[in-house]
């Protein structure tokens, strides 16, 4: 009896029946993991390379007198009607526009603030559109939710209490002489 049965597993070793299928089944998890990074950075990259073109185009048409209303909400939809990719980009944007002082050249230190989506009081940022021959800063921040949520990149991105990452642009321009 237990001859037949060493006999039985030594030729059920010997065959390959069903090595594709293992292969397969170890490979599949692999590929499918790179395949939903890729996607996800691929989507990330787009809407990071939107928001700094719409951004970059918002300071021009500010730069050059094309908005009547140098607001920051104003500012938030002409972001937002260029960068038309970025879901609900009006309630998750934030926008921070300050003078640069010429004698310090001091940047900034604070890193650039985004939406807190789940706070009704949003924090305060400076919105100042500066005088003449100024040079202004915009810092822009946009919370955009990832496509695959635990996958791949969106696993390594530091995520709020809702899943969105914060995405920023910055830009700077010096205000025209009237």
């Amino acid at each position: 009896m237990s001859n037949r049965l060493i006999i039985a597993l030594r030729r059920f070793r010997r065959r390959e029946d069903g090595i594709a299928t293992v292969e397969f089944a170890l490979m599949f998890p692999v590929i499918l993991g790179l395949f939903l990074f890729a996607v996800e950075l691929g989507l990330l990259m787009t809407k990071q390379v939107i928001l700094e073109f719409a951004t970059d185009v918002a300071m021009r048409d500010l730069r050059l007198g094309r908005m009547v209303d140098p607001s920051s909400d104003a500012l938030k939809d002409e972001i937002c009607e260029r960068a038309k990719i970025v879901a609900d980009c009006r309630g998750n944007i934030m926008i921070e526009m300050r003078p640069i002082n010429t004698n310090t050249w001091e940047m900034p230190a604070a890193p650039v603030s985004c939406v807190d989506r789940e706070e009704d009081i949003q924090p305060v940022v400076t919105y100042n559109p500066g005088s003449q021959n100024q040079i202004m800063l915009i810092r822009a921040c946009v919370i955009v939710t990832p496509l695959f949520p635990g996958t791949g990149l969106a696993a390594m991105l530091d995520l709020d209490e809702f899943g969105g990452y914060g995405m920023a642009a910055v830009s700077a321009f010096v205000n025209e002489p009237s």
